[in-house]
């Protein structure tokens, strides 16, 4: 009997054994799994200090329940998709590159006005910081250079037309603020007869509300141009050094003591610094090359590449660069040189042409024009010039004639032959510049090109003259744009949120210009999205998305960024925001081929614009 308990007592504890060991099995297979990843979610976009905070960061919150149940890890691992996470970035582009969001039709009608007035995004420069930090371009020897204490003063010549308020004042602080007060003498603002409503006055309350005293405000009683407006700036000003800039420009950090150092040396060095880049549609600084400048015969000023050899050691890279030409727009010299040279050929009209009469009379009347690596001054450049001449005249042409007749002795038949229309154009009367190039006993314009611009292809150039002109200047590889090599960093498909729909061509790969809809997601190369370091991306690694004003399409890319440049925090329900459109990737309906829009960033059926990155 006890025999018989003890068996049915050790069945009782194999049997619980044996549940236990079940149901342990049973909860570690069937173990709650999240199949939610943690994933971003962007902030609400707010406006503070009229600074549109960033809104492509990342939180920790979940997004979805806390947990589910599925069948196995191995099957989740093969059936979930990967959401993707955008690259590690600059903060300051990041921040940037928000500051662009179109959020509701106010914002837009602020930015497209913008862009007929001014040729660049005056959203974007309304919400930049006045003292904004930009990058500091110089080269790392720059910073070891000591300059002299006792360097000469300079008044800076600021002329502007209709420009843009903020623009302005941005350019004013940073000269303000990145130059050393003892060096700056006064800022001259000549207004030339701006017709938007109480710039000047607004402008002039400014300026004294904040004691800004060594800027000086004037105004012409009629238009001058930028030409004679800058005449009127440089006659009025005090310093020792005269520093022409344009309107909408950002000084950079040690800026001014290579050019005024470079003066001091010399009193007809007449010097100017390395014009960075600020991008019009975004805003954002980026550093130049070394290049120089110099013209083709329709009197076009250009950059070009340096002479083979100018840069053999590290110590050449902050040297000054000779330069057989100036853009004009940005550039130094003593205030005495430049009056006993003539100062600007006042018989010019408005704009264009004035950089390169200067620039032959300086070289050929014993100066010489210089470029100073450790001089960076950012400048919005435009696509387009947003005004003409007030008559309709053509003063880009009436001037280059007068530089021609003035200055080029028979090689203006080049200019010439280039501009047929050009031999019956009456260009004024320069009697006075003639008798000034025969007062400063200047050299002829076969000496300058022999000398000073060998470089310079010839028309009458035979084909092995023109190979020998060519081999002296250093030359870029040119690429096919669909064979250059670009840094791929992330690959995957664009979904709409909440559906299986995803972004794909609308026609081939291939077709530039082609729109785009949605279709079900599936693994094809138009489906395949490659986003690259520059932040564009190219579809099937052949053509880049581009934003136009109401919808993308897929065209060559340029890599200049701007409309080919976009954004995403990554992961689940993110918006794709373009840099120079400041609208986002949408649609206006969740079906199959509905057409992928431009829509505005602030949209009140956000699903319409957010996509998951699947990778």
């Amino acid at each position: 009997m006890v025999s018989l308990n003890k068996s049915f007592l050790y069945g009782i504890c194999f049997a619980s054994l044996t549940w236990v060991v079940s149901l342990y099995l049973f909860f570690q297979l069937t173990k709650s799994k999240s199949t939610f990843t943690k994933v971003p979610t962007p902030h609400s976009w707010s406006v503070k200090n009229n600074i549109v905070d960033p809104f492509l960061k990342y939180t920790k919150n979940n997004a979805g329940p806390s947990q589910t149940y599925v069948n196995s890890p191995e099957l989740v691992k093969k059936l979930q998709p990967v959401f993707g996470s955008s690259k590690g970035s600059d903060p300051y582009e990041e921040e940037l590159a928000n500051l662009g969001l179109v959020r509701d039709n106010n914002d837009l009608k602020i930015k497209d006005e913008g862009y007929k007035m001014h040729a660049y995004n005056v959203l974007i420069s309304n919400r930049l910081s006045l003292n904004r930090d930009i990058p500091d371009t110089r080269n790392k020897l720059c910073r070891k250079i000591k300059y002299e204490q006792k360097l000469p003063n300079a008044s800076i010549i600021i002329c502007f037309y209709n420009e843009h308020f903020h623009t302005l004042l941005r350019t004013i602080h940073s000269i303000l603020n990145r130059t050393p007060a003892h060096l700056l003498e006064e800022i001259i603002l000549v207004n030339d007869q701006s017709d938007i409503p109480y710039l000047h006055q607004d402008l002039d309350e400014y300026f004294k509300k904040n004691s800004l005293t060594k800027v000086r405000l004037f105004k012409p009683e009629k238009r001058e141009g930028l030409i004679r407006a800058r005449l009127f700036g440089a006659r009025r000003a005090q310093g020792k050094v005269l520093v022409f800039l344009d309107s909408h420009v950002e000084v950079n950090v040690g800026w001014i003591e290579p050019l005024l150092s470079r003066i001091k040396e010399k009193q007809s060095n007449v010097v100017m610094p390395i014009i960075d880049i600020i991008k019009a549609d975004t805003f954002a600084y980026s550093s130049s090359p070394l290049v120089r400048g110099g013209f083709n015969w329709g009197l076009h000023f250009k950059w070009e590449n340096l002479p083979k050899g100018t840069l053999k050691r590290k110590e050449d890279f902050v040297k000054p660069i000779k330069s057989p030409t100036m853009a004009g727009g940005l550039f130094a010299i003593d205030r005495g040189y430049f009056i006993d040279m003539g100062e600007y050929d006042a018989g010019m009209n408005i704009w264009g042409g004035e950089n390169l009469e200067i620039s032959f009379r300086i070289w050929m009347c014993g100066g010489s024009i210089e470029i100073m690596p450790c001089s960076r001054v950012g400048h919005v450049f435009r696509s387009r010039r947003p005004y003409n001449s007030p008559d309709g005249q053509d003063t880009m042409l009436f001037n280059s004639l007068r530089v021609a007749y003035v200055w080029m002795d028979d090689y203006k038949e080049h200019f010439l032959n280039q501009r047929k229309d050009a031999k019956n154009v009456d260009y004024g009367d320069i009697s006075s510049r003639l008798q000034l190039r025969k007062e400063l006993k200047c050299h002829d314009f076969d000496w300058y090109l022999k000398n000073v611009y060998p470089e310079l292809p010839l028309p009458t150039d035979d084909e092995e003259q023109l190979k020998k002109r060519w081999s002296a200047i250093e030359q870029d590889k040119y690429q096919p744009w669909h064979s250059r090599r670009r840094n791929y960093v992330a690959q995957y498909q664009i979904k709409l949120a909440g559906t299986d729909l995803c972004i794909q061509t609308a026609k081939d790969v291939r077709t530039k210009g082609s729109g785009l809809v949605l279709r079900p997601c599936k693994k094809s190369k138009n489906q395949t999205w490659y986003e690259t370091d520059k932040n564009e991306l190219v579809l099937a690694q052949l053509l880049c998305l581009q934003a136009g004003k109401t919808s993308p399409i897929l065209y060559k890319c340029h890599e200049m960024g701007g409309d080919q440049e976009w954004r995403h925090k990554g992961g689940q329900k993110s918006p794709i925001y373009n840099l120079a459109a400041g609208t986002c990737l949408g649609v206006n309906k969740k079906a199959v081929n509905a057409t992928v829009v431009m829509k505005l960033c602030g949209d009140p059926e956000p699903s319409f614009l957010n996509w998951d990155i699947i990778v």
